[in-house]
């Protein structure tokens, strides 16, 4: 089969991927698919191990992260994983295999993260973009990072294909109350804004006294303080990593026992 993407050829060898294919999971969707047509240059890469329903390991040895989803926690050291978590990785291995272990990825304009992995869209042989496909089937949630954002539009379209359907992670209340917060990590979230406060460091949002969302500076020419200050009163919808502030939760500071740091303005969105 002719290659539709022009891969520039890195390795000559494709390993045997394995991959278990659930299609009581997935197998039965019918909507109409979202493409998202790559963002740049797509290079071609073998893949030697599945990771998770978001990572990869290529026969270089490199990790790849992909870009626009984050897909449920596979559980570790004695930790469950989260639901949905074993379903990503076993579709993700499937859909690897589909094209041979080999893949187009286009690698974004921030290349790492914080881990050294190589941040990147991977294609199937098909054309057909991955994290689109793990999203529009319930997978894994959409994110946003700056500046890796070109296709935010489209990976949008293709969760609220699962989010409208209820399926995957959306079969279940997806959404949590600012209020009833608990515990760290990723989160979809949604609360009153009660407060806009400005500082030097940008601009924060208070939901439901229980969440601060601060607003990087390096965002405001995409999301004014002005714009934000028209929020306050009202019901918003906001994901990214959950995390517990210093000093809260002892009786030795008082406000948002909870924040979050917002990495794209797609992250928020007025309900």
């Amino acid at each position: 089969m002719a290659n539709p993407l022009g891969f520039a050829p890195l390795h000559k060898k494709a390993p045997l991927v394995g991959a278990f294919f659930m299609a009581a999971i997935w197998g039965s969707f019918a909507q109409a698919e979202v493409r998202c047509a790559p963002p740049g240059l797509v290079q071609q890469a073998t893949v030697r191990h599945v990771v998770d329903g978001d990572t990869l390991r290529l026969t270089d040895g490199r990790s790849v992260r992909l870009i626009g989803i984050n897909a449920p926690e596979i559980g570790r050291r004695g930790h469950p994983s989260e639901p949905f978590a074993d379903a990503a990785r076993q579709r993700l291995r499937a859909l690897v295999k589909a094209s041979g272990g080999r893949l187009g990825l286009v690698v974004g304009k921030e290349r790492s993260d914080h881990y050294g992995r190589l941040l990147a869209h991977a294609y199937g042989r098909d054309g057909r973009n991955l994290e689109a496909r793990l999203l529009s089937e319930g997978l894994g949630y959409r994110v946003a990072i700056a500046p890796n954002v070109a296709l935010t539009r489209c990976h949008r379209q293709a969760e609220r294909q699962a989010r409208e359907a209820g399926v995957g992670l959306w079969r279940r209340p997806a959404v949590r109350q600012a209020a009833e917060l608990r515990r760290p990590g990723f989160a979809v979230v949604t609360g009153r804004v009660d407060q806009v406060r400005r500082h030097r460091s940008g601009v924060s949002l208070v939901l439901d006294d229980r969440l601060l969302v601060t607003v990087p500076a390096r965002l405001h020419d995409r999301l004014s303080a002005s714009a934000l200050e028209r929020l306050r009163g009202r019901q918003v919808e906001v994901r990214g990593w959950v995390r517990q502030r210093a000093g809260t939760g002892t009786g030795k500071r008082n406000g948002p026992r909870w924040s979050l740091s917002l990495t794209d303005p797609s992250m928020l969105e007025a309900r």
